[in-house]
């Protein structure tokens, strides 16, 4: 069965989905999910969101509903000031898989025009790609890294894709300390609609391959019930295009993802 391995409901600050709507939406397609709530410690959105949840109200609630079909999880946001706490909350519970991300670099929301203000394009990718290398050498417990590509979706420039020989330097660092500390690159379907993207990307994860990469993770990052699945199909395709293989975690061990 394959798995959408990133998956946000309620308990997410920045969803309304219900469970029973993911899993309903999920078993309309033949797939298994992953639900990845929110943790982004000590941070909360202009809009007054608090990124974080009770993990053992999330357990009580859906601990009855894990099955071969349903892992329950966490998406951690990746910061300096945050990663004994960010650690700590990970083993509250026994989450089934840990994606961290980078959601924030230098302490500034890079889903904001603030962080891109006085920044050309370069600036302000190497330094999210420099900031996600630290964090992934601190955060040792993760299973996941999630989404690299994150900034794309926000930044405001004419040419937001990753071209991989520019950053080659960060993206290597990246991807040497994902290998190094056995964490699985994630590929992330938001952006797999855009031709575009998925080819600025193959370069990425074709060179993790080269480096020693075996293993990703697919997630659509699903916050509404039309986006669970999205470009799954596509995902499995592209991966094992570049001779990747699909995994998905139980209990936080690595189990094969397939069609």
């Amino acid at each position: 069965m394959i798995f959408d391995s990133h998956i946000h409901t309620e308990f997410s600050a920045d969803s309304e989905m219900k469970a029973t709507e993911a899993l309903a939406f999920a078993e309309k397609q033949g797939i298994g999910l992953v639900f990845t709530e929110h943790l982004d410690a000590e941070y909360t959105s202009r809009e007054g969101k608090t990124f974080s949840f009770a993990p053992h109200a999330y357990w009580r609630a859906y601990n009855r509903l894990r099955s071969d079909c349903l892992r329950l999880g966490v998406e951690i946001g990746m910061r300096e000031s945050t990663r004994d706490f960010s650690e700590e909350f990970s083993r509250r519970v026994p989450f089934d898989q840990i994606i961290c991300s980078q959601h924030m670099v230098d302490d500034l929301d890079i889903y904001y025009p603030d962080y891109y203000e006085g920044k050309d394009k370069h600036t302000a990718y190497h330094r999210y790609f420099v900031q996600m290398a630290e964090n992934l050498k601190a955060h040792a417990f993760a299973n996941v890294l999630g989404h690299i590509d994150y900034i794309c979706r926000y930044a405001p420039y004419e040419d937001v894709n990753i071209d991989y020989a520019e950053f080659a330097d960060e993206i290597d660092a990246v991807i040497k300390t994902a290998i190094t500390r056995d964490v699985v690159l994630e590929i992330n379907t938001r952006r797999l609609g855009d031709r575009t993207a998925l080819t600025k990307l193959a370069p990425i994860y074709k060179r993790y391959q080269e480096m020693g990469g075996h293993f990703v993770t697919l997630g659509s990052d699903a916050h509404t019930p039309d986006a669970v699945g999205a470009h799954l199909k596509l995902a499995y395709d592209f991966a094992e295009s570049l001779k990747l293989t699909p995994v998905t975690f139980r209990q936080q061990h690595m189990v094969n993802s397939q069609k």
